[in-house]
């Protein structure tokens, strides 16, 4: 399972934080889906929205989906702070803890926009959480997620 987790953090790094451009053709109608694939894996995060989002992660091996992970995110305070703030802190603090090889568990990162928080509990196989961007101590941005693997 260890080739398993170290593909779920090679795919996040190289999709969204990558800049990776979405399909052309969507797997849904009006969804945005960036899809990574190496060796016997496959990625696809899937998501609709923009400020305020709703997304699924999903990796296959071979053809048999394995690990899966849904989020919703959502900007708290609009009148303060916005989407393009949130991505810049967010691509920053996931790109430095992607470099640690991990992407669960404690986290802080310090941005001059906003520090970056995440709460996680469990591993891979079976996890939730949230982040989110504190301005002034106060939330501004979150993310809740929840996943793991899929078994038949």
């Amino acid at each position: 399972m260890d080739a398993l987790e170290d593909f779920i953090i090679e795919a996040k790094a190289v999709t969204y934080m990558g800049g990776k451009h979405p399909l052309a053709a969507p797997t849904r109608p009006a969804a945005k889906d960036i899809a990574y694939d190496k060796g016997r894996f496959r990625y696809l995060d899937s998501h609709f929205g923009g400020t305020d989002f709703l997304g699924q992660e999903v990796v296959w091996d071979g053809e048999a989906p394995v690990w899966a992970m849904n989020y919703y995110g959502r900007i708290l305070d609009p009148g303060s702070f916005d989407g393009e703030r949130a991505g810049i802190v967010i691509k920053q603090a996931l790109t430095a803890l992607y470099q640690e090889k991990r992407f669960l568990g404690g986290f802080a990162y310090q941005h001059a926009l906003g520090e970056y928080v995440d709460h996680s509990v469990g591993d891979y196989r079976s996890f939730q959480g949230v982040e989110r961007i504190l301005v002034a101590d106060r939330a501004v941005y979150q993310l809740d997620y929840q996943g793991g693997l899929i078994k038949p």
